[in-house]
């Protein structure tokens, strides 16, 4: 349980994660986590699935939830007098949902429908397909959706199980930030959570194997081909991710990064080209997206491949760094005048185990970076030949 209070706000956001997420499913039951996120919004036991809508929207507020690779997150954000509702609606949908054979059976086809639009949506399949591939089989390059096998097959009495063993104890991490007074906040949780059962925090995400590289060509009639360059990064605990954000913000981390003005300002070749990193519990992950004509699409991956290998080779030159540094610790400061992300930061100390660090301190790790540190991240994870590469599009 942990709060940050910020002077000046009117609002709070308050949110319960639960450490379940796609990583953690069995092979024949990849998408539950997914679905019980779902579920839980169709009616608890004191609440309908329109009650659960109107009770923060009629106060202004709002409900939303997500499932990642390693947890499942429920939120809520309203302004600070309606903390109390906030956190009371929160808990039921974590505690206390109904998970109806007969509510499974409609939201089953809304996730169907999410596939879907996935499937239709080729710039979000390639992360998929990219993943699945590049993971070898490992929980980390399921689809967090599931497939439509199955999402089919999944019963109600598994979502139960699944609940009955992750939804509780250990497992559940409670936060907020805002405008909120950490004695009360902690008075609630503990009337709230405090007769959910004991359990033992679920065991973390086995470490991957090596992952794969080189490429795969996948045929798909679109009028562009989608190329996403990946690999393997460290884990969230490690030091290096640092050096490693501050390497993806120069490589394509906005409109002055070096391929964005080399793919799309001087080649013409793209409109939306970046590069991406996550960082989990036992690897990470980070590589570059570009859409292209099918025409154009050896010359982007020649460019992205000498950019990369200008990366390793040379690392980022003094005035880069500091650029990197300057746009990064901005990005981090303007992020943090919300109380969403606020909140987000503050829960993920604790689900990755790691003491809190202020934002000052963070801003003094990020400006501790040597050329050297960067050189020696770059030359080990941005070696052209260690990416992974899937193109999705048109045949040739």
């Amino acid at each position: 349980m942990l709060s940050e209070a910020i002077p000046g706000v009117h609002s709070v956001a308050v949110g319960v994660w639960v450490r379940q997420g796609s990583a953690h499913e069995p092979s024949g039951e990849v998408g539950i986590s997914h679905l019980l996120e779902h579920m839980v919004f169709k009616g608890t036991m004191r609440r309908s699935a329109r009650e659960i809508a109107l009770a923060l929207e009629g106060l202004g507020g709002s409900l939303d939830a997500y499932t990642s690779r390693e947890h499942t997150s429920f939120q809520a954000r309203a302004l600070g007098e309606h903390l109390r509702e906030a956190l009371d609606v929160v808990s039921d949908l974590v505690l206390s949902p109904r998970l109806l054979s007969g509510d499974l059976e409609l939201e089953r086809e809304v996730v169907l429908e999410e596939i879907s639009t996935v499937e239709d949506t080729p710039d979000d399949l390639v992360f998929d397909l990219h993943g699945e591939r590049l993971w070898r089989g490992h929980g980390y390059g399921r689809a967090i959706l599931g497939t439509r096998e199955s999402v089919t097959s999944i019963t109600p009495e598994a979502l139960r199980t699944l609940h009955r063993a992750r939804y509780l104890g250990e497992n559940l991490v409670v936060a907020a930030a805002g405008n909120v007074d950490h004695a009360l906040f902690q008075a609630r949780v503990a009337d709230l959570f405090g007769a959910s059962a004991a359990c033992g925090r679920r065991p973390p995400v086995p470490t991957p194997g090596p992952v794969r590289i080189g490429e795969e060509k996948l045929v798909r009639d679109s009028a562009q081909t989608h190329l996403v360059f990946g690999t393997d990064l460290v884990p969230h605990s490690d030091p290096r991710r640092y050096a490693l954000v501050l390497l993806s913000a120069a490589l394509g981390g906005g409109m002055s990064s070096r391929l964005f003005q080399r793919v799309r300002e001087e080649l013409a070749l793209a409109y939306s080209v970046y590069s991406f990193q996550s960082f989990y519990g036992s690897a990470g992950l980070g590589g570059v997206y570009v859409g292209t004509r099918p025409d154009g699409a050896e010359r982007v991956v020649e460019a992205v491949r000498a950019e990369y290998a200008r990366l390793a080779h040379e690392g980022l030159p003094a005035d880069e760094l500091e650029q990197a540094k300057r746009q990064v610790k901005g990005q981090i400061m303007i992020s943090l005048e919300s109380t969403g992300a606020r909140l987000h930061r503050l829960a993920g100390f604790a689900l990755y185990d790691e003491p809190y660090i202020p934002p000052d301190a963070l801003l003094a790790r990020i400006d501790a970076i040597t050329e050297r540190d960067a050189a020696e991240a770059a030359a080990e994870f941005f070696d052209p030949e260690r990416q992974f590469l899937v193109r999705l599009g048109p045949e040739a």
